[in-house]
């Protein structure tokens, strides 16, 4: 499915995660988070879409960062928001 996102020329190869421990949002206000994802742009750590927060789609829409990845799940994926593809 990669030819089917524009994005892929944004990914950071040498980003790194901001917050490993969590999503950095959650920690700094003392809330829970379900899954994590890391934004391949600049390595931002936010909770995904079923977390109370759903701070990773709120660093796309505040950045225009496109691509996120999950972060430290066993179903490793990326997504390209822009183009609502995922990743292979």
């Amino acid at each position: 499915m990669e030819a089917n996102c524009t994005h892929l020329d944004q990914i950071d190869a040498k980003a790194q995660p901001k917050t490993p421990e969590g999503c950095e949002e959650c920690l700094a206000s003392n809330q829970p988070w379900n899954e994590l994802r890391m934004c391949l742009t600049c390595g931002h750590i936010g909770c995904c879409d079923n977390s109370f927060g759903k701070h990773a789609t709120a660093h796309f829409k505040s950045t225009g960062h496109p691509i996120m990845a999950g972060y430290k799940t066993p179903s490793a994926f990326k997504w390209c928001y822009i183009d609502e593809v995922t990743l292979d």
